[in-house]
């Protein structure tokens, strides 16, 4: 093979081609579901959802590579509690590690043209593997043995397979990367084909594995922050691995049809398939207004009300085994007030409780003591958290629990 840039044409689905497909509808479809999720939310209850939810990103990007490290096996491993399983403490650490780069990612809030350079991509690649224990660095062959070793933040520097792919050559990799990167430049997309540029981006990014290892994590990771750079807000609230994992096979099947070779001349006019460049993004799309849906449907003010009420029912009905002080209902509607605006004063607290001070006084200290509400000193705001014990009554069939 060449090796070139034209090897991985088109990088986007030609205009006649997405001018006869679905996926502009569905790209104007998942920025205005974002936007209406953004507008029902405040920057205060995003900010505690969206770092709820890189635990739940981690498991799910993980779980696509196989590390099964479940959400409650990560909660402890934040706690300091890992496994003596070294081979599950590793994982443990490689799920913080995750969520340590999405943490990163977030506070850098890189602007589209910063995340698709070389220097950006090599950048998380290498944020990534200095978060993870350097047993995970080893590449192993099926026997076990150590074949190759990953150096953080460095294109690979020999050939691999993957799967019945053949990327490029090692050699080829520096022009390569400098020219994807110089291609999908996001100022050359607008509208609803700057989304569709990201969903090709993240197939061709796979098609050429830059990296030895951690090319789907750090492709993923790369995705998060474009779609979130791209302007949908609520990105992070909301993730895309979680739908990618629930149907892993359609994910792996996607990516491994749109690395195939045109197909004659009905398939549009580049060296591999526009036809499975077209599905593959239109199932990245799909997805992705899928998962807003879901997270959308759980924030529903009613809704959330009544899982508040229902987790405080199950807890006076002793249905929660690590929690078996009861909570006074009146506490739902100091918990959904604090869902509504992220945080309340203390004055606001007392006064919805409608009870004594003394008695609204010890409720708000046993919903501190529980995790339901957090302060960061005696005289600030009260904002609303979600503690492990309540997060499968709040978000129901949003993780494994167990």
């Amino acid at each position: 093979m060449s090796d070139s840039i034209f090897d991985i044409t088109p990088f986007i689905p030609s205009d006649e081609a997405l001018g006869q497909s679905t996926l502009p509808d569905l790209a104007v479809e998942l920025s205005q579901k974002s936007a209406k999720l953004s507008g029902q939310l405040t920057d205060k209850t995003a900010d505690t959802l969206e770092t709820y939810m890189r635990v739940i990103n981690s498991y799910y990007s993980n779980l696509i590579e196989g590390n099964a490290t479940r959400p409650h096996e990560i909660r402890a491993a934040q706690r300091g509690q890992y496994s003596d399983d070294p081979a599950k403490r590793d994982l443990q650490e490689e799920s913080l590690g995750h969520m340590a780069v999405q943490a990163w990612l977030q506070q850098q809030a890189p602007s589209l043209e910063q995340i698709f350079t070389p220097a950006f991509i090599k950048q998380v690649h290498e944020q990534f593997y200095s978060n993870i224990p350097e047993s995970l660095w080893d590449i192993k062959d099926q026997q076990g043995d150590v074949v190759g070793r990953v150096v953080p933040g460095q294109w690979r520097n020999c050939k691999v397979e993957v799967g019945a792919h053949m990327p490029p050559d090692a050699e080829s990799l520096p022009a390569l990367m400098d020219k994807f990167c110089e291609t999908y430049q996001q100022n050359q997309f607008t509208g609803d084909r700057r989304l569709i540029a990201i969903m090709a981006a993240h197939h061709r990014f796979a098609w050429i594995h830059p990296f030895l290892d951690g090319n789907g994590r750090v492709g993923r990771l790369i995705t998060d922050a474009a779609l979130k750079a791209a302007g949908l807000d609520s990105y992070g609230v909301w993730c895309l691995s979680r739908g990618l994992a629930n149907k892993d096979g359609d994910y792996k099947k996607t990516l491994a049809v749109a690395d195939k070779v045109r197909h004659g001349d009905y398939d549009g006019r580049g060296q591999l398939t526009e036809k499975g460049l077209l599905s593959f993004c239109g199932y990245m799309l799909g997805t992705a207004i899928d998962q807003v849906d879901y997270i959308s449907s759980l924030l529903s003010l009613v809704d959330f009300r009544k899982r508040v009420d229902t987790y405080i029912q199950a807890r006076n009905d002793h249905r929660i085994v690590s929690m078996d002080k009861e909570l006074k209902p009146v506490a739902g509607l100091i918990l959904h007030t604090a869902f509504i605006y992220g945080e309340l004063s203390r004055s606001q607290a007392l006064e919805l409780s409608g009870m004594p001070e003394r008695s609204a006084r010890r409720l708000l200290s046993q919903l501190k003591s529980e995790g339901l509400l957090s302060e960061t000193s005696s005289k600030s705001p009260l904002r609303w958290e979600i503690p492990e014990h309540a997060e499968p009554w709040y978000f129901p069939e949003l993780a494994p629990q167990v």
